[in-house]
């Protein structure tokens, strides 16, 4: 904790940065509006899941994402998840740059999909915090 955790953090963020900076000279990607503002919320988005900081998640960061967004997923539904993600192999976890290609690409990986739906949820209007308001008489029916 503390000025350790800090001081991982933001080693992570410049690893990450540095992925981003080659997407972003990536001429695949120069036409893409709007591109480096993409980067920064999925490099947010990863960091975020990214509990070790070893660069790669895991199976159980990625459990921990899902059920944090309401999708809980057994085992070997995450296992099918992680090899969407990195192409088929046997690996067990994804970096950040194919967590980028997955985000970018054109197949609709079902990460993807969540990951997208999560951010829509959260573009809606927000709920009134707190008490409910004072009922007049005008507002009944």
């Amino acid at each position: 904790g503390g000025k350790a955790f800090g001081y991982l953090k933001s080693q992570q963020e410049e690893k990450l940065n540095s992925i981003n900076e080659i997407f972003l000279s990536d001429p695949k990607y120069a036409d893409e509006e709007d591109f480096s503002s993409k980067l920064e919320k999925f490099k947010n988005k990863y960091m975020e899941f990214d509990h070790n900081d070893q660069g790669d998640i895991d199976i159980m960061g990625l459990k921990r994402m899902l059920e944090k967004l309401g999708v809980a997923k057994t085992h070997l539904e995450l296992k099918k998840m992680i090899s969407e993600v990195v192409g088929n192999t046997t690996q067990e976890t994804f970096c950040y740059t194919d967590f980028l290609n997955m985000m970018l690409g054109k197949r609709n990986a079902i990460l993807r999909l969540i990951l997208m739906f999560e951010e829509k949820g959260k573009d809606q209007e927000p709920k009134e915090t707190g008490p409910p308001r004072r009922k007049t008489f005008s507002d009944l029916p």
